[in-house]
């Protein structure tokens, strides 16, 4: 380990992680240097992410300068003229990023590839965007998204405008492997201007994306926004000034920003944990709707590519709705939004199956994918047909894409059109709870549910035991169906065996009678498994919104204690 220390300090060119290292050296902290050279952080489908800090398990500048000449030596022997069209780069408001974006640009044209950059911060989907926008190779945010303020990232879209997936994530790492044991090179960015090879991508950029989402037929109805309020929080990240312009052009003029958590401060100083979807996280924009006395109190998560919502009740109080909820309410009300042959609509395999029922009573197009968006968009666009065009896909994690101009989740996007299917709800005299009522009235209410379960580092695989002895019944419920997604096969209970048109992942997805599904994904990082449940109660005419809710919690909360007993 020594010797890799010591080539690592003659390496890093950043003076402030040399002086970390050499502090825990000189402090004898053996097992704090023993976790960041142990191995180096993992390049996958998702790019990096990790703590910043000294040494090749941590984020840092020759991490990133390492990783960008992985990518730039991929992309010249994968993609014949990608030197010409460029790679687009983005960052996000953290200390760090800043610098780290300029490090890959600076790698990318010492190979020769030119480098869009962004002048200041920028939110991830707006990147997504300008890949498409300007054809470029690939794109690169340096971003954490809603990670804890030690964190950061480097996520890389394909040129197809989509995150990476199989096989150019592995393609990258190899790369990168091999660029870990070189010298690195750079150009500094002013030579790179020079000879043509670093473009900056200033306000007129900004504007084009917010113009071209703006103008999507999608985004058109303008049903009396006016009407409409809304509160905002960017929480300290990238994307209020966007969020605020493309509500104005949407006609929203009642719009209140919190302003403590306007501006980019990867510090994050007034939440422990900048993720709309943790408890407290929400507490400031919703206290400025009460202020205004607002219809939505609406959140983009630090990169913008998020977006939660919490929506006044009857009672002047605020309940946040659920990712599922937000999907299910903006597939429907899209659906009904568009044109003659934009019908495609898909979700990932642990997000609620209302969003099929709802595209099957409007004869559309429904798919599932494995979860990450990087799945959803790539899929559609092979799905896709000149009879079957996207139209919107979405995951429980608060991730939504409307239309195909931006090909992953965008916040931004999605902040505009639940705010316009607000208003026309509005002017019909309905609220966003009359509809989701609606919508469960038809289909039966869809109630979901997730929970992760800690496991002894010795724990044998839980999926492979699951396997050895397949449940016949879950919480008194028989188990219809069972999709083994490690063997690609659908298990009847009748014995009946027929093939699933996904890639293999350790998943195990069962069926029960009455409509209710648990889905058991053991986690690849860690002694624990995520058990996602969902539980429908049918809605009789003399049900409320608020009983049939207290029936499926009740529904929920005994198929939960009852299934995690059982393992």
């Amino acid at each position: 380990m020594n010797t890799d220390i010591t080539r690592w300090l003659e390496r890093d060119p950043d003076p402030k992680t040399r002086e970390e290292l050499q502090q825990l050296i000189d402090s004898n902290a053996e097992s704090e240097l023993a976790d960041r050279f142990s191995g180096r952080l993992a390049f996958g489908t998702a790019g990096l992410r990790g703590i910043v800090g000294a040494g090749p398990n941590r984020m840092n500048r020759l991490v990133i300068q390492e990783t960008a000449t992985g990518l730039g030596k991929y992309l010249l022997e994968a993609v014949e003229d990608a030197a010409e069209r460029g790679v687009i780069i983005g960052f996000d408001g953290r200390p760090d990023s800043k610098r780290f974006a300029h490090d890959t640009a600076a790698v990318l044209a010492s190979q020769g590839i030119k480098a869009y950059i962004t002048t200041h911060e920028a939110p991830t989907p707006m990147v997504a965007f300008g890949v498409k926008h300007f054809g470029a190779a690939a794109g690169v945010v340096v971003t954490a998204s809603h990670n804890p303020p030690a964190y950061n990232g480097f996520k890389v879209y394909w040129g197809n405008g989509a995150q990476i997936i199989p096989p150019h994530d592995s393609g990258i790492a190899a790369k990168i492997d091999i660029a870990a044991k070189e010298d690195i090179k750079h150009l500094e960015l002013e030579q790179a201007k020079q000879q043509g090879l670093l473009i900056m991508l200033s306000e007129p950029f900004y504007h084009t994306y917010r113009e071209t989402i703006g103008q999507s037929k999608l985004l058109s109805n303008h049903t009396k926004p006016g009407s409409v309020s809304l509160a905002y929080t960017a929480m300290h990240g990238v994307g209020a000034n966007l969020a605020e312009g493309m509500l104005e052009d949407a006609g929203f003029t009642q719009v209140y920003s919190v302003a403590e958590q306007r501006e980019p401060d990867g510090t994050f100083p007034t939440v422990n944990f900048p993720n709309p979807e943790e408890p407290g996280a929400m507490d400031m924009v919703i206290a400025e709707a009460k202020k205004h006395n607002a219809t939505l109190a609406c959140a983009n998560d630090p990169d913008a590519d998020r977006f939660a919502v919490a929506v006044r009740t009857d009672d002047g109080d605020y309940r946040m709705l659920t990712g599922d909820q937000v999907g299910v309410l903006l597939g429907h009300y899209l659906l009904n939004h568009t044109e003659q042959g934009q019908n495609l609509v898909g979700t990932t395999i642990v997000s609620s199956s209302l969003l099929g029922k709802v595209a099957g009573s409007a004869g559309a197009n429904y798919y599932q994918t494995l979860t990450g968006f990087k799945w959803l968009t790539n899929v559609a666009m092979q799905k896709q047909t000149d009879d079957s065009r996207f139209l919107f896909a979405y995951e429980e994690a608060l991730g939504y894409t409307v239309g195909s101009e931006v090909w992953d989740k965008d916040g931004l996007s999605a902040l505009v059109t639940f705010a316009q299917l607000t208003a026309e709800l509005a002017a019909e005299g309905k609220t966003v709870w009359d509809q989701l009522e609606a919508i469960y009235r038809q289909h039966g209410l869809h109630f979901n549910a997730q929970k992760s379960i800690a496991l002894q580092p010795d724990t044998p695989p839980i999926g492979d035991a699951l396997r050895a002895t397949p449940p016949e019944s879950i919480a008194g419920r028989q188990v219809l169906i069972t999709d083994d997604l490690k063997t690609s096969q659908k298990l009847y209970a009748d014995g009946k065996v027929e093939n699933i048109d996904l890639p293999a992942s350790d998943v195990l997805i069962y069926h029960l009678d009455g409509g209710a599904r648990v889905v058991v994904r053991p986690s690849g990082t860690e002694p624990k498994i995520k058990c996602y449940y969902e539980v429908i109660e049918n809605m009789t005419d003399d049900d409320t919104l608020a009983t049939a809710q207290q029936r499926a919690q009740a529904s929920m909360d005994d198929l939960i204690s009852r299934h995690q007993a059982s393992l």
